[in-house]
């Protein structure tokens, strides 16, 4: 075979795309990959990696300012050098964009730079700028070309002062005010961010809760805990209208009553959805089946188009750069005829929002599992009674765990406090393992640990809770 034909060639570089590419060559297959932008995808360049680095800053930020409570005394006032904190998060982006590109040499992954679009069966066409740079062939293509923030009419970004996800991570100052449309993980972390270091932030969610998609107590414990650090935030609320002055929005909101109030800001951050980048990739003519921007694949996603795969947030939710990264390795393995290869099992996947107290949930929440039929067991463990978050200075949060109480079956875990993004794994791996309540109270956790907290919630569902 020549340099432009392939067995496996991937369209998009992100944690879905150049996981998939490595498995591929782990497999045997010749395999390239097609990046129009930068090795790593929106998450490594512009999502979860850089997002972390900012949110790190914010959180040292936080320790100063309350370093008298752990015996420091800080001289002096403490400033914050905005364009610092955004060129070291830039540097972590960097640096990690260079590390897939050394794995796809590592890896012998032949990297063209350009846009991919399909161009017939088994046929891939790339391109720069508008001009030709190969034509390829490959008996299998897997489409990972991510997605973008999602705009509403009326409220589209400028980049200037209504800002996306990519204007919100390098801004050239930092706000005095910022109004964040919507609650889910991206714009809380957003919002988390920015009040850290001192902005005025107002949340609107058009949903009755913050964070919509967790369980509602927790849901309930975050507003609380966000509402506390300064913020205002209003539920059940749209943005109707965003009037724009030299350097600043006033923004006009409808409550469910039809109540209309306004809020002026130095900027807005839209964070409503995420839209799957399914244009210019040469599905039209295709089988290929788009449901709102989502490309619909079946459980080892394969397209209707034989011979055609998409994977990650091109596809359906959760919207996760692990999930893509799964999806990916389960596709090139079923691929290759590997027997013992599994659909995703989208309920064990955890999700993570970083903001401060971080939130983390694996499967079915409270309210899901009774809706589904489950006469439950549910457990609880708050922070404040565990004495390593004592010791750290983090003692607000809560651990909970949902039970079949028939079966013992984990049917859903879910944290907020410190350092639950970390911890949630472990009940990961338990539903993945299909672990019983049993089988998780004998287990032995160390002692003091943030750790112990998830044994507690579970020994309080069956009560045989033995630290509050």
């Amino acid at each position: 075979m020549s340099d432009t034909q392939f067995d496996v060639i991937v369209v998009g570089s992100g944690p879905g795309g150049y996981t998939t590419a490595i498995r591929a060559t782990q497999l045997g297959f010749k395999t390239a990959i097609i990046e129009r932008e930068h090795l790593g995808g929106i998450c490594l360049n512009w999502g979860c990696i850089p997002t972390k680095a900012l949110l790190r800053s914010a959180e040292i930020y936080s320790h100063i300012k309350h370093a008298e409570a752990f015996g420091f005394t800080v001289e002096g006032k403490v400033t914050i050098n905005a364009q610092k904190v955004v060129e070291r998060s830039r540097k972590v982006a960097a640096q990690l964009s260079g590390g897939v590109k050394h794995l796809m040499k590592k890896n012998k992954i032949t990297v063209f730079d350009g846009h991919g679009a399909l161009n017939g069966p088994g046929k891939l066409k790339v391109t720069k700028d508008g001009k030709p740079v190969a034509d390829l062939t490959a008996k299998h293509i897997i489409l990972a070309t991510g997605a973008r923030a999602r705009s509403l009419p009326g409220l589209e970004p400028d980049g200037k002062l209504v800002w996306t996800y990519k204007e919100a991570m390098v801004p050239q100052g930092l706000p005095k005010s910022l109004l964040v449309v919507g609650s889910g993980a991206i714009g809380i972390e957003f919002a988390s961010f920015y009040r850290t270091l001192g902005a005025e932030v107002t949340v609107v969610e058009v949903m009755d809760r913050v964070l919509p998609v967790e369980d509602e107590e927790i849901s309930a414990l975050a507003k609380k805990a966000f509402e506390k650090q300064g913020m205002k935030i209003h539920l059940g609320t749209t943005v109707t209208a965003l009037k724009k002055a030299a350097d600043s929005v006033t923004a006009t909101l409808k409550d469910k009553a039809g109540k209309e109030s306004s809020v002026t800001v130095e900027r807005v951050i839209l964070a409503v959805g995420i839209v799957g980048n399914v244009e210019n990739i040469g599905i039209e003519g295709t089988k290929v089946k788009v449901d709102r921007s989502h490309i619909v694949v079946d459980d080892y996603s394969r397209t209707d188009e034989p011979g055609v795969y998409a994977i990650g947030d091109l596809t359906g939710p959760p919207w996760l750069a692990h999930k893509a990264g799964h999806e990916g390795v389960i596709c090139v393995e079923k691929i290759a005829g590997l027997k013992d290869v599994h659909p995703l099992n989208t309920s064990n996947i955890p999700g993570c929002t970083y903001c401060t107290p971080q939130i983390a949930s694996v499967g079915l929440t409270e309210a899901a599992a009774k809706a589904k039929g489950h006469e439950v067991k549910v457990g609880r463990f708050p922070f404040l009674a565990n004495g390593k978050a004592i010791a750290l200075g983090e003692p607000e949060g809560l651990v909970k765990t949902v039970f079949d109480a028939k079966t013992g079956e984990l049917l859903g875990a879910h944290m907020i406090g410190a350092e639950v993004t970390e911890m949630i794994q472990g009940f990961g791996i338990a539903k993945t393992l299909e672990t019983t309540e049993a089988e998780l109270m004998h287990a032995v956790f160390p002692h003091p640990t943030l750790s112990e907290m998830m044994h507690e919630s579970v020994l309080d569902a069956y009560g045989k809770i033995l630290n509050y």
